[in-house]
């Protein structure tokens, strides 16, 4: 293989972060990059453990000198949220990435890069292909669906895992250490429609340009989220014109700030669809205007075809999907403002699909607090109800509790104090890890997360700085040579 990223230390992480990559990975088709892990591990004579839903646990024994002390694990997800620019032709079931390397930053050509979280498979095969480290027995564990609700890790048989200590490799900023994080669940909410076949003109609104990003560490950002700014355009149209809905589509997982919706409404004739265009035009404008600070690429794009025939929706299901959308909880709940304004409490519009016989909805409820948690699920319930949806709550998991007192989160302020000159940031985020779900299952288990820093993940401007990647490697290698001594 010809690699693209060279000149850069450690040589063998940068070499096998392009080999994941040419690997499709997307939350769901992990079986091809599990083998390729089994295979890495028997090449080099480690013990390796794959279960039916393709988790996998390297073990690689302790330096010499270390084998009496305790042994860690490191964790990390091999799945990654697929999405990319419209237009952009690539097959995530069947096309690996294409990396671009540019000004010392690695992104990819039109799709998500993925190093959420194939940074940390990258590093945990370079500590386990390297002898010259020092450090104390190694368990690796390679989860996999952690982007659709952290499946993998729940299912895991979590007796295959002797350590107690705990470094997931899953944080996106350098020079922060996480160490609690929300629980979350997905919302999906299926109503059934009936149709009405009629003919006209078509006026088609396409929004797009939006930043999008993370539902929980960028929720916080105010972004706009285009399934609910195309449901507050509709219902507009709906409520001011003749139009009846065909279809309104937008986001591909729950757990993504949704950057572009595309609606379809049809009209009696041309002149009724184009003033209903200039209503568009006018709501568009506030919006962006609104959106200026925040969000300050929104576009919305309308256009109209003449002599069409379509399958409209009912004007009742109409405007019972509109309204669900309209209401449904989405963006920031509840802050904490004794914690310098953290989020506690959100939820987030993900997905939006129209079907002939159906439309239906995934929302991705996060909160630090189990009360809280359970009182969104309630609202969703309700809201579900009043507007004829069926609703279920899949892939739960729990948060992580701060731990007053961690020994290797003192390993890790210490070792960064010593090779910076500055302290470790430690923080709480509103995104899930699966540290949660570990904690619940290994008791005593004491844990922090780290990483390089990450730029828009679960976004096609998703990017890695290479000089940050190497710093923390550095910062990773010396903790665990503490831990060895």
């Amino acid at each position: 293989m010809e690699y693209k990223i060279v000149g850069h230390e450690p040589e063998r992480f940068f070499h096998f972060f392009e080999d994941i990559s040419a690997i499709p990975r997307g939350s769901g088709n992990e079986k091809g990059i599990s083998d390729f892990l089994v295979a890495f591990a028997r090449e080099r004579g480690l013990e390796v453990y794959q279960d039916e839903v393709y988790n996998v646990i390297i073990k690689k024994p302790a330096s010499a000198g270390a084998e009496g002390k305790a042994p860690v694990m490191l964790q990390g997800h091999i799945d990654m949220v697929c999405d990319k620019l419209a237009g952009v032709e690539h097959d995530f079931e069947r096309d690996g990435i294409d990396i671009v390397v540019e000004d010392g930053v690695i992104r990819a050509n039109g799709t998500t890069l993925g190093a959420d979280n194939g940074v940390a498979v990258a590093f945990m095969m370079t500590l386990l292909d390297d002898d010259m480290l020092e450090h104390p027995a190694l368990e690796c564990v390679f989860t996999t669906d952690e982007e659709t609700g952290l499946v993998g890790a729940e299912t895991l048989d979590k007796s295959q895992i002797s350590a107690r200590t705990m470094i997931n490799l899953d944080s996106e900023e350098e020079g922060v250490a996480t160490v609690s994080c929300a629980g979350g669940v997905v919302a999906r909410l299926v109503r059934p429609v009936e149709r009405e076949h009629a003919a006209g003109s078509t006026l088609t609104i396409e929004i797009s340009g939006l930043l999008g990003g993370h539902s929980g560490s960028d929720i916080h950002l105010e972004r706009g989220n285009a399934n609910l700014l195309m449901a507050r355009i509709v219902c507009r149209l709906l409520a001011k014109t003749s139009g009846r809905l065909v279809s309104i589509d937008g986001g591909t997982k729950d757990n993504a700030i949704t950057r572009e919706n595309t609606a379809v409404l049809l009209y009696p004739d041309s002149d009724a669809a184009r003033d209903a265009a200039v209503i568009v035009e006018a709501v568009a404008a506030d919006i962006a205007q609104e959106l200026e600070e925040f969000d300050p690429k929104f576009s919305c794009a309308s256009t109209v075809a003449d002599g069409v025939e379509a399958d409209v929706l009912s004007d009742a299901d109409a405007r019972a999907v509109i309204g669900a959308i309209r209401l449904a909880p989405n963006g920031v709940m509840r802050r904490n403002v004794a914690a310098d304004g953290a989020v506690e409490v959100s939820s987030n519009l993900g997905v939006l699909v129209t079907e002939d016989d159906r439309v239906w909805m995934l929302l991705s409820p996060r909160s630090s607090i189990t009360s809280l948690q359970e009182d969104v699920k309630d609202r969703i319930q309700v809201l579900a109800d009043t507007f004829g949806f069926d609703a279920a709550f899949e892939n739960e998991y729990p948060g992580w509790s701060y731990a007053p007192h961690s020994a290797i989160r003192d390993v890790f302020c210490e070792s960064y104090r010593e090779l910076f000159g500055t302290e470790l940031r430690i923080e709480s985020i509103h995104a899930g890890l699966e540290c949660g779900l570990f904690a619940e299952a290994l008791p005593g288990l004491d844990a922090i997360a780290v990483g390089p820093s990450l730029y828009d993940v679960h976004t096609p401007d998703e990017h890695a700085p290479i000089d940050s990647i190497e710093r923390f490697y550095q910062l990773l290698v010396d903790v665990l040579k503490r831990l060895a001594a």
